[in-house]
């Protein structure tokens, strides 16, 4: 493993999470922000980077009263997140900054001051994909995924297991918004949202929000909280239209955000305890784990059915809940993250015994943009 220059001092989601209809989506910004500068024993005064998606940078500042001398607005979707943490991590090596605040909130169930989301007449994916109602998450990702059943023998019942394996997770998480177990056969007779999916593998609708906080790994020694080092980033994007994707039964983008972190982290699969990878849908955990290399694709539906990323199992995967049952505000990127910096500083509502190794891997969009960042508790 390479020696590790950043690390992350401060990490906190919002007060709430779940339904926050009296909070406004600047004030759970300011909210995780807060939450996390106190998490590293900081003052605003004291952060000098700055990064958020979906709200711009100067917004989110100038409300905070924090005057950054280097800011990124990365917006690419739920993983955008990830992007950031890379990016920060290369300002501190550069000199740019010392301390770097990432934020991230959204009133995604009740769309209090939440920035408008809209698809353009004149974008690429409104000529030529809204006309024929390919609009929603839930109208566009079954697309590659029926090919990619089909490609690769993925039943229904394997992908409905891996909200059946959420679901345990969650259980153990006291903030989790979905707590009560779940069957497959559960999963299968739910509604109907989009063919193949049910509601038991859609995404939760969600408000709140979460922080980080970077620095220097020669100056983390010096904070309250144990710093988690991060060890390997890797980023790219594909196509914003789900149609033109290079195949659907793998993610290009995945494929070389993820073998990038892995090199510059200089580990192999064996070495990873911990995984977390965006689940909006129940489909993602399967795209992950063959596009990152951790098993042909033809496997990975298999795999989570015998239990292996189960509490208990051999690869710990989403043990926060994920998206389908810890929450899921819009842009899940943050709370992926999050959950490994609890994991890798060992108090995670369901820790992974003796873990120094956690990877967290996002989507952007429907397959268009992927983030990776690998964690360590060891330098």
């Amino acid at each position: 493993m390479r020696r590790n220059p950043v690390a992350v001092v401060g990490a906190a989601e919002t007060t709430e999470l779940g339904v926050i209809p009296n909070v406004s989506q600047i004030q759970l910004h300011a909210d995780a922000a807060l939450n996390a500068i106190a998490d590293a024993g900081l003052k605003l005064s004291d952060i000098d980077g700055f990064a958020t998606a979906v709200e711009t940078p100067q917004q989110i500042a100038h409300y905070l009263g924090i005057t950054p001398t280097w800011v990124d607005g990365t917006s690419v979707g739920g993983c955008s997140f990830m992007l950031h943490v890379r990016h920060a991590a290369a300002a501190i090596e550069a000199g740019l900054c010392k301390t770097v605040l990432i934020t991230h909130a959204e009133s995604g169930k009740s769309n209090i001051g939440r920035t408008p989301r809209m698809i353009g007449p004149d974008s690429l994916n409104g000529q030529f994909e809204l006309p024929y109602g390919v609009s929603t998450p839930a109208s566009t990702f079954p697309i590659p995924v029926l090919r990619y059943m089909k490609t690769h023998g993925i039943t229904h019942e394997q992908i409905a297991m891996v909200a059946v394996v959420q679901r345990e997770w969650a259980a153990k998480n006291p903030r989790a918004t979905m707590k009560t177990p779940i069957t497959v056969e559960d999963v299968l007779n739910s509604r109907m949202i989009a063919y193949p999916f049910r509601i038991l593998q859609c995404c939760l609708v969600t408000d709140g929000g979460g922080a980080l906080i970077l620095t220097s790994a020669d100056r983390a020694r010096d904070f309250p909280k144990r710093p988690v080092y991060i060890l390997g980033t890797g980023e790219s994007v594909e196509t914003p239209m789900v149609s033109q994707m290079q195949t659907f039964d793998s993610s290009r983008a995945f494929r070389v955000a993820g073998p990038l972190a892995f090199r510059e982290a200089g580990i192999s699969h064996k070495d990873v305890d911990h995984l977390m990878i965006y689940d909006a849908f129940a489909h993602l955990p399967l795209y992950g784990l063959g596009d990152l290399g951790f098993m042909p694709h033809e496997e990975t539906g298999q795999f989570i059915a015998d239990g292996n990323t189960r509490p208990g199992g051999k690869l710990p995967l989403n043990t926060n809940g994920g998206g389908l049952s810890y929450m899921h505000s819009g842009m899940y990127g943050m709370y992926a993250l999050q959950e490994s910096v609890r994991q890798m500083r060992g108090i995670a509502p369901a820790q992974v015994p003796g873990a120094k190794i956690s990877v967290c891997h996002g989507v952007g969009g429907m397959f268009a943009a992927s983030g990776t960042i690998i964690f360590t508790n060891e330098r």
